[in-house]
C-alpha cells in the first residue's frame, strides 16, 4: 500500500521534502498557513535574499531539482566591503572558480512549490494552520483558515517544517515531558531597502558579489536581484548604542543617519524615507530544542535549529536535513532507525552552526574592514592553494564542502588559535609571504 506522509509548511525545506518523498512512491499531504505565495507579486526587498551554497546545491542536486534553481541563481564570488569614505576592498570567499549564490526567497520558494506538485502525487492545502497532534499516533488537528472548520488527518509519519515558531513544536513537543526549549533574541533588529537597477536596468554597483558596509557595531549588506537591484538589509542594535534603530524615530534622523554613515549608498538610493517605510523592522533570534523525532513526528530545518543570518547557512542547513534524512532512510528502510539516527547526527551540527552565524556576525561588522583580519585571511589562502589536504580555512568548510558543521567549528577553532599566534609577529606584515611563516604555521598543524 502507498505510504502516506504529511508535512506541515509549504517553505523551502517542506516543499524539497515532499520532492524527495515523491521519489519511494509516497502520498505526500503538504498543510501551509499561508497563502499561496505563487499568488501574491514577489517584492525583492519582501525577505533577506538567502545566499546558496555547496551545502544546498548538494541537496538540491540529489534531489533532482538543481536546473531549474540555477535558473535564478546570480554567483557571487566574493565581498566587496564599502568604506565611509567610498573606498572598496574585495575579499574572495574561496579559490578561482568558487562563489556563493544569490537568490530571492519567494522566487525560490515559488519554483520549489510548482515542483513539489509537479514531480509526483502531492496536495498543498493552504491556508490551514495546525492546531495540535497526537505524537504516538501520527495524528494532526488542523483549522482550514477559510471555512473555519476543525479537522484531524493522520499518516504513516509527519514532517514539521514550520518554521522558528513551529506549531507543531509549540503545540506538541514543548509540552512532552523532558524536551529541552530555548529561545535566544540577539540584541540587534534588521530593516530591508531595496536599491533599484539604474534608468537603463543595469545593476548601480558590481552584480557579482555581496556588497557590505561594515561600521564597527553595525552594518548594510545587499545582495543582488536578477532585475538589476539590490536586496539590502541594515543590520543593527535595537537600543543602547550610539546608532540604534530606536533613535531614528524621525524621518529627518533617518536621513541624516544614511547620509552621514552610509554616504556612497545615500547618493544611490532614490525615495530613502518611502523605502525606509517599506518593509518593517524585524528581530532575530536562535533557536534550540532536542528531542528533534517524538513519535511519528520528525522537526526539519527552522523549527529544529533555526538561527541568525550572518553565515548565509540557514536555507543550506535546512536542505542538508532533507538529504541526511534522505540517506538515512535508504540505509535503514525503517522510520523510527532513520529519526533516531537523524537527529543524533543533525542535533550537533544544527548548535555548531548557530554558533557560526553569531562568530560570523562579528567578523562581518567588526573584522572585515580591518587590514590585520584581510593579511590573515590571505595567508590562510595562500597555505589552502598550496597544501589543500592540510588546511581549509574554516568558510571555505562551511560554504564550499559539505563537512559537518560540528567538525568545521572545532577545526575552525584549532585554526585560529595557529593563525593567532603567527599574527602575533611584529614584522607579519612584511613576512606573511616567506617559506618561514609557512613552515611555522604546517608545524602547528
Amino acid at each position: 500500500m502507498e505510504k502516506k506522509v504529511i508535512i506541515v509548511g509549504a517553505g523551502l525545506v517542506g516543499s524539497l521534502w515532499a520532492i524527495y518523498m515523491q521519489k519511494v512512491g509516497c502520498q505526500v499531504v503538504i498543510y501551509e498557513r499561508r497563502s499561496d505565495i505563487r499568488k501574491a507579486e514577489i517584492s525583492a526587498g519582501k525577505s533577506i535574499n538567502l545566499a546558496l551554497s555547496e551545502r544546498g546545491w548538494n541537496s538540491l542536486k540529489a534531489a533532482g531539482v538543481e536546473k531549474e534553481i540555477e535558473k535564478i541563481a546570480i554567483p557571487m564570488s566574493g565581498r566587496i566591503m564599502h568604506s565611509v569614505e567610498g573606498d572598496l576592498t574585495y575579499q574572495a570567499y574561496g579559490k578561482k572558480n568558487e562563489a556563493i549564490y544569490s537568490v530571492s526567497r519567494g522566487h525560490l520558494n515559488a519554483i520549489m512549490i510548482n515542483l513539489a506538485e509537479s514531480k509526483g502525487n502531492t496536495k498543498i492545502h493552504f491556508q490551514h494552520q495546525c492546531l495540535d497532534a497526537n505524537l504516538e499516533k501520527g495524528h494532526i488537528t488542523l483549522k482550514n483558515l477559510n471555512t473555519q472548520e476543525v479537522f484531524e488527518d493522520k499518516a504513516d509519519v509527519i514532517f514539521a517544517a514550520d518554521g522558528a515558531f513551529s506549531a507543531v513544536r509549540y503545540n506538541s513537543m514543548q509540552k512532552v515531558d523532558r524536551f529541552n526549549f530555548s529561545q535566544f533574541y540577539i540584541e540587534d533588529g534588521y530593516k530591508e531597502l531595496l536599491l533599484p537597477a539604474d534608468k537603463n536596468g543595469n545593476y548601480k554597483i558590481e552584480k557579482n558579489a555581496l556588497h557590505i558596509w561594515p561600521r564597527g557595531r553595525f552594518m548594510l549588506i545587499a545582495l543582488p536581484n536578477e532585475d538589476g537591484s539590490f536586496t539590502c538589509t541594515l543590520f543593527m542594535p535595537f537600543e543602547n548604542d550610539k546608532y540604534a534603530f530606536k533613535q531614528l524615530d524621525s524621518d529627518d534622523k533617518i536621513e541624516n543617519f544614511i547620509k552621514k554613515v552610509f554616504p556612497d549608498f545615500y547618493e544611490m538610493i532614490p525615495n530613502l524615507i518611502d523605502n525606509w517605510h517599506q518593509n518593517p523592522l524585524s528581530s532575530m533570534s536562535i533557536t534550540r530544542c532536542f528531542p528533534w523525532t517524538v513519535g511519528k513526528f520528525a522537526l526539519m530545518g527552522d523549527s529544529a535549529h533555526s538561527t541568525v543570518p550572518f553565515y548565509g547557512q540557514g536555507m543550506n542547513a535546512g536542505f542538508e536535513d532533507c538529504f541526511v534524512m534522505w540517506e538515512l532512510f535508504n540505509k535503514h528502510k525503517d522510520w523510527d532507525k532513520t529519526f533516531k539516527e537523524y537527529q543524533e547526527i543533525r542535533k550537533p551540527d544544527g548548535d555548531a552552526l548557530q554558533d557560526l552565524s553569531l562568530d560570523n556576525y562579528y567578523v562581518m561588522r567588526d573584522h572585515v574592514a580591518d587590514e590585520k583580519f584581510l593579511l590573515q585571511k590571505k595567508i590562510e589562502a595562500k597555505i589552502h592553494e598550496r597544501h589543500p589536504n592540510k588546511w581549509i580555512p574554516l568558510y571555505s568548510q562551511v560554504s564550499f564542502s559539505n563537512i559537518r558543521y560540528s567538525d568545521a567549528y572545532k577545526q575552525g577553532k584549532v585554526q585560529e588559535e595557529i593563525m593567532r599566534k603567527v599574527m602575533s609577529s611584529p614584522t607579519i606584515e612584511k613576512t606573511w609571504d616567506s617559506k618561514e611563516v609557512e613552515n611555522q604555521i604546517l608545524s602547528m598543524i
